[in-house]
């Protein structure tokens, strides 16, 4: 099997917030950006935690984060995988965050998921105590209380 790359990280000097994804699904790759299938919750719930309009561009995703201090990556750079499934990631490579954290302000990581926790733990145990671990956006959690992440969010 092929190893597929994921997505450079999306941030700036202003980022204060690094949410980490696991690797970008078929309908994030095919458009080129992240939480790419409608029916993830991501941007849902980003945009009702900052009190702003669904974003249906790319422009207007990005704008959403950068307006409201948000950086995007995946915890996973490059790996082989089926379709879109998380349990199907292996022979991987680890996100460097360091990327980020030394470019931008962060103050919280919110890990979006279960296999991005793993990866996670296991490769950054020093960040722990920025971190926090929330479930998973994606249409296949089917009991996702959207609150969890909007008290996350409004609470940072």
């Amino acid at each position: 099997m092929e190893k597929i790359v994921g997505f450079q990280p999306f941030f700036n000097s202003d980022s204060e917030i690094l949410i980490l994804g696991s690797f970008p699904s078929v309908k994030s790759r095919e458009i080129s950006f992240y939480y790419g299938n409608p029916q993830n919750r991501f941007w849902r719930i980003l945009s009702a935690a900052f009190n702003e309009n669904f974003p249906v561009t790319i422009d207007a995703k990005k704008n959403l984060l950068i307006k409201n201090k948000v950086a995007l990556w995946d915890i996973v750079t490059e790996c082989e995988i089926k379709g879109s499934l998380d349990s199907t990631i292996k022979n991987y490579s680890v996100a460097d965050l360091y990327t980020v954290l030394n470019g931008a302000k962060i103050k919280r990581i919110i890990v979006n998921g279960g296999k991005s926790k793993s990866i996670f733990i296991k490769n950054y145990k020093n960040l722990l105590d920025i971190t926090l671990f929330l479930p998973s956006t994606s249409p296949l959690n089917t009991r996702l209380d959207q609150s969890v992440w909007l008290n996350a969010l409004k609470n940072i």
